[in-house]
């Protein structure tokens, strides 16, 4: 009968360092596995917005065509606008005492376009909360080899070798670099450089790509409905808070922040009525 013999201390020390490195290399398959499937998600997540952001961009060219065969046909002649009467003089005039009043509008800028970003003159932007995407039209037959594409914390260089660069300035804001990536695929008669970029703070809206291009009205961005499910409970608290503050601010009605204020102010003046707050104000 064969008997059992323990394994010597060495023999001991070899089984262990082999169980480890074993536990090791399966850590970096997994880790490995995990890193390729969130890639594989984000180049189809990628996929989706550029064939959206086409179709999108088809259908403003179609407006736009539309738009022009109309105003190509001549104009009526203009109808004379009676006189006004001293009535309405009057009423003018109050209007533009009212409006020299008044505080300047918040937000200045463009009207957003359906992705809620803007055009210039080199590129298109769209974005979420999330990240931006920015398109680069460059001629056709361009290869990414022949590209200059320089993605930075808060810095960004999109160049065909050889021509001007596009794009080459500041950001607006800092991005994530580990997950930024940019690619170039065929469009139409030409071909498209297409560059994501993440947000580092993904509560705020971006008025622009590079610092002194031009600016979109933030207060004017209508993010849709539907994805604020997608969204944890904290960040879908902010957002909504901001849609929220945007519309009241929009109508000159107070904020979340401001009314949460004046609640407080008058619940403090109810418990100490001996006090005298004829003067307070909100600060």
């Amino acid at each position: 009968m064969l008997s059992h013999t323990p394994l010597a201390p060495c023999a001991r020390q070899v089984v262990k360092s082999f169980q480890k490195n074993q536990d090791k290399y399966n850590e970096e398959v997994k880790e490995k596995a995990a890193k390729e499937k969130k890639r594989k998600a984000e180049e189809e997540k990628r996929k989706a917005r550029i064939a959206q952001e086409k179709s999108k961009s088809q259908k403003t060219e179609d407006t736009e065509s539309r738009i022009e065969d109309i105003t190509d046909a001549p104009a009526p002649a203009p109808t004379p606008a009676p006189a006004p009467t001293p009535e309405a003089e009057k009423a003018s005039g109050d209007g533009e005492e009212k409006a020299e009043g008044e505080e300047p509008d918040e937000g200045k800028g463009t009207k957003p376009n359906q992705g809620n970003g803007g055009e210039c003159d080199k590129y298109r932007w769209t974005q979420t909360l999330q990240d931006m995407m920015v398109l680069v039209p460059v001629p056709k037959g361009t290869k990414a080899k022949l590209l200059n594409v320089v993605i930075e914390k808060k810095k960004l260089v999109v160049q065909v070798k050889g021509s001007d660069a596009a794009m080459d300035g500041e950001l607006h804001a800092t991005v994530k670099l580990e997950d930024c990536f940019w690619s170039v695929e065929d469009e139409g008669d030409g071909r498209l450089v297409t560059i994501t970029l993440t947000k580092t703070n993904q509560m705020e809206w971006w008025n622009r790509v590079l610092v002194g291009d031009p600016e979109i009205n933030t207060q004017k961005v209508e993010p849709e409905n539907s994805k604020l499910s997608d969204l944890d409970g904290e960040t879908r608290q902010t957002v909504e808070k901001m849609m929220f503050d945007q519309r009241q601010k929009a109508l000159n009605l107070p904020t979340a922040d401001e009314t949460s204020k004046q609640d407080m102010l008058k619940k403090f003046m109810e418990s100490h009525p001996e006090m005298d707050f004829s003067k307070a104000k909100i600060c």
